[in-house]
């Protein structure tokens, strides 16, 4: 896999697969997309239609994510999003739980949860990764959830609250970051599973949100939960010695912040071993709402007349427009080489992950202000799509790593210096 070389041309079952995704998003999500960001519920008939045809399932993702060119999931998010945010976020929300087991869990653990994660047509299901909290969210070694292990038991003990957990509490499975030494900070972490259902886990708070109002987010409350040994993804003796390793390292006073060999593609913790996989994604999410918004702008541009011609014949929007598609292809090449570099094991020397997700949110939040700057008032209507748009566009450069930590994280990378 690690001499596969990077190409722009997509495969022809590659290309069967983005027409495939992109004709449910056009058939089944954007006619919906309107009422369930209005409604700001998870929109379950949608979900069940992407199960019953296979969109929603293990056996996809798992075929994306195992790409040998690293493109399946960045195309696949890019056509699931071009359809709508909100929408798509309720079906791949649970990704980004499976990728907190694939990252750090043994191959049992993989077998046995991933699978629960999802379901089946039948018996759909959902999954949730909880790491923020209200006093951690870029700082995660602040994390106060703690876990703590009843050696006689052989159970963990999980206390906290998260925040911010994309279906958080109606999940059939939560995959919890706790700190289990919080002497280490962020290397004292550990991530677990919690089924739905276990005592003391409990929904808090559901937020309102600005944007992918169809996707649910919520608080998840844990109040003395238990869970069995075997929860712990990657196991109890591969933690024990990352701690060791960790606590030495403490003593001889290893200057914290400083990237090590090969930058920060390396894993430093359970949550960031999540982030770091998924980030290209999230760029892509971007880029997918981003070109929406482009198009319905130059549809309208080429249709909507003014003084007697079409206003795109006007430099000034036409020059927007030029810069939009520019940004918009620009920042899918960077999505494109950071999953093409994960897949295939080359070092982010440079953080090319959160170059490409850095590029592309904020994008997404150019070209979707643009789009309504050209549309006028109708933009700012809800009559037209682009002011829901825009408001889906603000979350990227929020979640998954704000944009001033995927700066910091690649200033830090470049220099070799704690940046602070």
């Amino acid at each position: 896999m690690a001499d596969t070389e990077f190409a722009l041309d997509l495969n022809d079952d590659q290309k069967e697969v983005r027409d495939w995704v992109h004709g449910f998003a056009a058939d089944v999500i954007r006619p919906a997309a309107a009422e369930w960001d209005e409604r700001e519920e998870t929109p379950w008939p949608i979900i069940q239609e992407a199960a019953k045809i296979g969109l929603y399932s293990l056996d996809f993702y798992a075929q994306q994510y195992f790409d040998p060119t690293g493109l399946g999931i960045p195309m696949t998010m890019e056509e699931l999003f071009w359809g709508d945010a909100g929408i798509a976020l309720s079906i791949v929300g649970t990704g980004l739980a499976a990728v907190g087991v694939l990252a750090n869990g043994t191959e049992e653990q993989i077998g046995t949860w991933v699978p629960q994660m999802y379901g089946d047509a039948a018996d759909v299901k959902l999954a949730a990764f909880c790491s923020s909290e209200p006093d951690a969210g870029s700082d995660v070694s602040s994390m106060r959830t703690r876990a703590v292990y009843d050696e006689a038991k052989d159970e963990w003990v999980l206390n906290g609250t998260k925040t911010w957990a994309t279906n958080g509490g109606i999940a059939n499975v939560h995959v919890v970051v706790a700190s289990v030494d919080p002497e280490l900070g962020s290397k004292g972490h550990a991530s677990f599973i919690v089924p739905r259902g276990t005592p003391g886990l409990s929904q808090g708070q559901k937020f309102k949100k600005h944007g992918i109002r169809a996707s649910h987010t919520a608080e998840v409350v844990l109040e003395d939960v238990r869970v069995p040994g075997s929860c712990l993804l990657g196991g109890k003796d591969k933690l024990d010695e990352r701690l060791a390793r960790a606590r030495e390292r403490a003593k001889k006073g290893a200057e914290v912040g400083v990237p090590p060999a090969g930058g920060w593609g390396r894993v430093k913790n359970a949550a960031m071993a999540t982030f770091e996989a998924s980030r290209p994604a999230v760029g892509a999410m971007a880029v997918g709402t981003a070109r929406a918004a482009y198009e319905v702008a130059l549809d309208y541009a080429k249709t909507r007349t003014q003084f007697g011609r079409p206003i795109i014949d006007n430099q000034g929007i036409a020059f927007q427009l030029a810069d939009m598609r520019t940004q918009i292809d620009a920042a899918r090449l960077l999505v494109w080489r950071a999953s093409w570099m994960g897949v295939t094991g080359k070092p982010f020397e440079s953080a090319e992950g959160s170059m490409s997700k850095l590029f592309a949110s904020e994008t997404a939040k150019t070209v979707t202000a643009q789009a309504i700057q050209i549309l006028g008032g109708n933009g700012y209507t809800r009559e037209y799509p682009v002011e829901r748009m825009h408001r889906d566009a603000a979350i990227y450069s929020i979640f998954e790593g704000t944009s001033e930590i995927q700066r910091l994280v690649i200033s830090r990378t470049i220099s070799g210096m704690p940046v602070r």
